[in-house]
């Protein structure tokens, strides 16, 4: 079994302990989440029964393209955009290259709960970033090393599995 769950922000990517957790979503027995998304982020996360699925899934090894929408404080300049397709400094080494373009906000995004914190003299500025490897918290650790906190981030894409058409905390299930 493989399911999408489009993870609320504040949800922590268990199904036990202090609430909201997974188990307040998906009432699915002996389902677990192939990787994770921190407490502050949202969108696509998949949740399996299978050991060998959930491994092919979030295994670095494999590289499975991982995209997310950022909302990232200020315009990015294209030097900090190339620096992010090269790959980025952190302190457990350099990042592998990403691909990153600019976007319109995306289509029928849902308000976020509490809203995000926007500066009438600060442009905000959507960015779409696919990256092959899942370090913790890496998506904030880069857009921060190029100078462009993250503000928001969803994701949007595992693989083939997308997030589209699933309001926050709403899931369902996938051919495999």
């Amino acid at each position: 079994m493989l399911i999408a769950l489009n993870k609320p922000f504040g949800v922590v990517c268990q199904f036990s302990g202090e609430s909201p957790t997974l188990a307040d979503y998906v009432d699915v027995p002996r389902v677990y989440p192939a990787g994770r998304l921190d407490k502050d982020s949202e969108g696509l996360l998949l949740l399996t029964d299978d050991g060998a699925l959930q491994a092919r899934i979030s295994s670095p090894r494999i590289k499975k393209p991982k995209t997310y929408w950022v909302l990232v404080e200020r315009e990015p300049t294209d030097e900090s955009l190339e620096l992010l397709r090269r790959g980025v400094e952190l302190k457990d080494g350099i990042t592998r290259p990403a691909k990153v373009r600019r976007i319109d906000e995306p289509p029928s995004l849902w308000p976020r709960d509490p809203p995000v914190r926007l500066r009438k003299t600060v442009k905000d500025v959507w960015l779409e970033l696919t990256l092959t490897e899942g370090r913790n918290r890496q998506v904030r650790r880069m857009t921060a090393a190029v100078g462009h906190p993250t503000l928001r981030l969803i994701r949007c894409r595992i693989g083939q599995w997308s997030l589209h058409g699933l309001a926050p905390g709403q899931w369902r299930e996938l051919d495999c």
